[in-house]
């Protein structure tokens, strides 16, 4: 097969298993040795060196032990090639190995697939730069094309990075804390939704002093039998908020599956998350650094941007995909407009201290940093980010085009809806500045809210977001989302 089907991004995705009808394996061995083979070829001439280190990671993917078995054959395929086996890991602690003084890889491979369903998996890569990006990507599946399969040996060495990872975590907690054991006293549990977080229970809270017992699935399942491991799930979030209340923990974590997104629930059982864990994260950065820009994606609310302003920090709402969050942060600083974070509202948290990576773990030591001072002054978070307006309704519709050149159709969209905005809807006003789809104000009869239809990065869909403050306004909004739509081919 044509390797480069696999690319998903920057990310290379694909399904490793059989199991749900209609889903064919793709993701097979032989195309990760390939690719991992033709990782190191890309990595040799980026580096113009010939003596290289990778290291490799896993989720608790089911299919995880033998695509890292197959990726390290395809490494040690290749001559001159250090590999070091992390086995189970997080794909932010895999970037770390690379700038880790004492690991000092050239390269990492991380074998996830995320929060998506058991029988899919992927590979994620890492060079001391940060993650690849889409063009890389591109490349190393070109040469994977070229390259042949054959049955050697793997060839590595092993090492318990998660454990160095975790003690460096310890240690900055304490650093800022001056305290040994922190969390003394307090009970924060943890929800790992059976990936690769269960570490952070044991590794680290425990470690500073807290109580951990009603931590739920922290044990590795790649069959995530008991919710999907995605913090940005309400379904999710409501179930871990139950937990927190009945087990009368002062806060609760949750992961997922590979640790580069997290979230949070106040002892209240007050969910901490997408606007909200949004806006507790920028009051943390804002008070180190007044007039800081905060990249968010493009479907934040209007009481975030108002939030924002008012801490003394610049709100700047980009577009969806991590990626493009975290790189716009990156492309502000060097353009000398100072950014220390960038964050999605699915989780995804990339600080500059920390090297611009979207890693869970890292976000989750600075809240608890944060509710440690807090709780010395006798607050709570409620007291940081109580004054966020929240919209009284919101929904997301998906619709899906049926014509066949969807990014075209869908772009003539687009352009119709902003003539339709100006010339038949009332009370609407286009927001300014945006970098996604259209994002139109609405203000009339006694409703104020705001719509986003903007394109899919990369299925046939056009997701459509909408926000009200006052009852109703949603059902109005879509209302007239929908009658403008009727005359194209797309299906709610």
């Amino acid at each position: 097969m044509d390797l480069r089907k696999l690319q998903n991004g920057s990310d290379v995705r694909g399904i490793a298993l059989e199991g749900i009808k209609g889903e064919n394996v793709n993701l097979t061995n032989e195309a990760s040795y390939k690719i991992s083979k033709a990782f190191v070829k890309w990595l040799k001439k980026r580096l113009n060196k010939d003596n290289i280190k990778i290291t490799i990671g896993r989720d608790s993917r089911l299919s995880g032990p033998d695509l890292a078995e197959s990726v390290m054959k395809g490494l040690s395929s290749e001559d001159n090639v250090e590999v070091v086996y992390f086995d189970l890991c997080t794909t932010p602690a895999m970037f770390m190995s690379c700038v880790n003084g004492e690991v000092n890889a050239d390269g990492a491979i991380m074998i996830t697939a995320s929060h998506l369903p058991f029988n899919r998996n992927g590979l994620k890569f890492f060079t001391k730069d940060g993650g690849a990006e889409k063009e890389d990507i591109k490349a190393i599946l070109e040469i994977a094309n070229e390259m042949e399969y054959s049955e050697n040996e793997a060839k590595y060495q092993t090492l318990d990075f998660l454990s160095m990872y975790a003690s460096n975590l310890v240690k900055i907690i304490r650093e800022k804390t001056g305290e040994e054991r922190p969390f003394e006293g307090k009970k924060i549990i943890v929800d790992a939704g059976n990936g690769a977080g269960g570490f952070f229970a044991h590794k680290v809270l425990d470690v500073l002093g807290a109580d951990t017992r009603g931590s739920v699935y922290l044990e590795p399942d790649g069959k995530f039998p008991n919710h999907v491991p995605n913090p940005e799930l309400k379904d999710v979030m409501d179930s871990f908020s139950e937990v927190v209340v009945k087990e009368k923990a002062d806060l609760g974590i949750i992961f997922d599956t590979d640790v580069d997104r997290a979230a949070a629930v106040d002892k209240s059982g007050e969910e901490i998350s997408r606007n909200k864990l949004v806006a507790l994260m920028a009051s943390i950065c804002l008070q180190e650094a007044k007039g800081s820009y905060i990249v968010t994606d493009s479907v934040t609310s209007s009481g975030l941007k108002e939030f924002i302003e008012e801490k003394g920090g610049v709100h700047h709402r980009f577009k969806r995909g991590y990626k493009n969050v975290i790189n716009e942060g990156i492309r502000l600083n060097k353009d000398g407009k100072e950014c220390l974070l960038a964050i999605e509202t699915s989780g995804h948290c990339a600080l500059r201290e920390n090297y611009f990576l979207d890693d869970g773990a890292y976000m989750v030591v600075k809240i608890l940093i944060k509710f440690y001072d807090l709780a010395k002054e006798g607050k709570t978070f409620a007291d940081l980010i109580g004054s966020l307006k929240e919209p009284k309704e919101e929904a997301e519709l998906r619709a899906t085009f049926l014509a066949a050149d969807f990014k075209d159709y869908g772009a003539k969209l687009l352009e119709d809806f902003k003539v339709y905005v100006k010339e038949e809807m009332k009370g609407a006003s286009f927001e300014e500045p945006n970098f996604e789809g259209v994002r139109v104000n609405v203000e009339r009869d006694g409703i104020k809210g705001w719509v986003l239809l903007r394109l899919s990065l990369h299925d046939p869909v056009l997701p459509i977001n909408i926000e009200s403050e006052s009852e109703g306004g949603v059902e109005n909004i879509k209302k007239e989302i929908l009658a403008f739509l009727d005359k194209y081919e797309v299906k709610l």
